[in-house]
């Protein structure tokens, strides 16, 4: 079905959908009676000033948004988080790199990692369109639904990951608080924000990085008093290639992983914004925040080696997880204001959550079109809260194999998504003047997406080949570390493969389909 159907079955119904001005006024936007139960769920909404529109296209007029701090500061607070601290923890505990190795691979693989989102980013000023319905550009009407798939698959598992640090953080603080408490206390503080939408996301992302940061500089200050820091010297030959190789996927996917919603975030930028600026200031919002807080947990886990008899940080980190070790680092200087700083730290998972739960719901309706488009985009937005409480909840208890495991997923697919969406945008289109953005609601003008999904088929065969995961290990990852495991290069050969394979079938698409 057109948008432009869409729009008038909508206004049968009793609304349109819209975006609220400063004034409280639905810029654009005429409201008639109906009694549908979507015209009454639109009408509640504008009472509470909640952002009604969804995946349609934002119009120049009201692309208000042209500050580049807003730009900046959505990605340093969404990673100035406990969650980014906690992806550091991995390079000891589940790969023995040593401290410089391990900064050495977390510094060069967020480099590759956030370059695909800072790019994308700049598309939301260019054509007002959110990543999944640009997505509809490179793998047409029906291919994009199985990216979205994928992409709701990754909103739910950020957002359960994310909340099960927080919820580590708060038992560690008070052992008489479950869990499972935790996680509900994130995932409603997260919901009362994205609820509301574009403008109070950017709002609450403006501030929240402030006090983390403060935080986490007392938690560097703390621990470099401490004395406490081991430099676990740099491994040799086959295993630490291996070792480098797959915490290396761990790091890419946790990057790269603002990837399939980045535009979402730019969308209320001005179309001359410019795509240089916002590339920088995406790129600066994102490696700060991500090799400050990966770096303090790769060496703050260096702690866990001591040898001299009880070690507090590893006996928390085996009690309760990342909030345990942060809880040895501070409880013993700082006492009651340690306390007070994990509290503070489980709480900046809203932020890294925000950009999760706000995306799902514009995914939802990119990925059932009619239906899911006429329920409110706010709508989904809490049945993604309460889905992904259900998954946290009973992952919980392990969290280090549900961490490991996810990043990887998240890199493998990303990694396959971005080779075709390159491939396509620089070879095909040639740029941004090969898109046409009226175009984005019209079915029969977009690709077919046959050449997409064949190469991302062929991608998740390099995926596989080049995987090393506890139940399976690829030919390739094998000869690239030390035996069984080898070393994890899925993410690399999914790009390559997805990448070929689009750029050689494409040209036969074109020529059979003329789209």
């Amino acid at each position: 079905m057109s948008f432009q159907n869409y729009e008038k079955d909508v206004e049968k119904e009793g609304v349109r959908t819209g975006s609220y001005t400063d004034e409280g006024a639905v810029a654009g936007e005429t409201f008639v009676q109906g009694n549908s139960l979507y015209a009454k769920l639109q009408r509640f909404a504008a009472k509470f000033h909640v952002e009604q529109r969804g995946i349609e296209r934002v119009p120049e007029d009201e692309r208000d948004d042209t500050s580049l701090l807003n730009v900046g500061t959505m990605w340093l607070s969404a990673n100035m988080v406990v969650s980014s601290f906690a992806i550091g923890l991995l390079a000891q505990k589940l790969f023995f790199l040593g401290f410089t190795d391990a900064c050495l691979v977390c510094f060069f693989f967020n480099l590759i990692g956030v370059i695909p989102v800072c790019y994308f980013s700049t598309f939301g000023p260019r054509f007002g369109l959110r990543q999944m319905v640009l997505s509809r550009f490179w793998f047409g009407w029906h291919g994009v639904k199985l990216i979205a798939v994928f992409n709701i698959l990754a909103c739910l598992g950020w957002s359960s990951v994310n909340a099960i640090v927080g919820a580590e953080l708060i038992h560690a603080v008070n052992n008489d608080v479950p869990g499972y408490a935790g996680i509900i206390i994130i995932a409603i503080c997260t919901l009362l924000v994205t609820f509301f939408g574009y403008k109070i996301v950017h709002k609450y992302e403006f501030w929240s990085w402030i006090p983390t940061t403060i935080v986490f500089i007392i938690i560097l200050g703390v621990f470099a008093h401490s004395g406490d820091f081991v430099n676990i010297p740099m491994g040799v030959g086959t295993s630490e290639l291996g070792s480098v190789l797959s915490f290396g996927s761990v790091i890419y996917g946790f990057a790269t992983g603002w990837t399939s919603y980045a535009a979402d975030y730019t969308v209320y930028q001005p179309s001359n914004q410019s795509r240089t600026k916002v590339f920088f200031a995406v790129w600066i919002g994102l490696m700060v925040p991500l090799l400050f807080t990966e770096m303090l947990g790769i060496a703050i886990m260096t702690s866990t080696t001591l040898n001299d008899g009880v070690n507090k940080y590893a006996d928390g980190y085996a009690a309760s997880g990342t909030g345990g070790l942060l809880a040895a680092v501070l409880f013993g200087p700082l006492g009651g204001f340690g306390k007070f700083c994990l509290i503070v730290l489980s709480l900046s998972i809203v932020a890294n959550n925000c950009p999760n739960i706000y995306s799902v719901g514009l995914t939802i309706q990119v990925l059932g079109g009619r239906w899911t488009q006429r329920v409110p985009r706010f709508v989904w937005t809490a049945v993604g809260t309460a889905v992904y409480i259900a998954i946290a909840i009973p992952g919980y208890s392990h969290f280090e194999t549900v961490l490991e495991n996810f990043m990887n997923f998240i890199g493998y697919w990303l990694a396959i998504y971005e080779g075709i969406a390159f491939s396509d945008h620089f070879i095909y289109k040639r740029g941004m003047a090969g898109y046409n953005p009226a175009l984005y609601d019209q079915p029969s003008k977009l690709p077919p997406g046959i050449a997409a999904i064949f190469a991302f088929c062929c991608g998740i065969a390099g995926m596989v080949v080049g995987m090393s995961q506890v139940w399976f290990v690829g030919p390739i990852a094998l000869k690239a570390g030390e035996a069984p495991y080898g070393g994890d290069v899925g993410f690399e050969l999914g790009f390559l493969f997805a990448f070929v394979s689009y750029t050689v079938a494409r040209r036969f698409e074109l020529k059979y389909f003329g789209r």
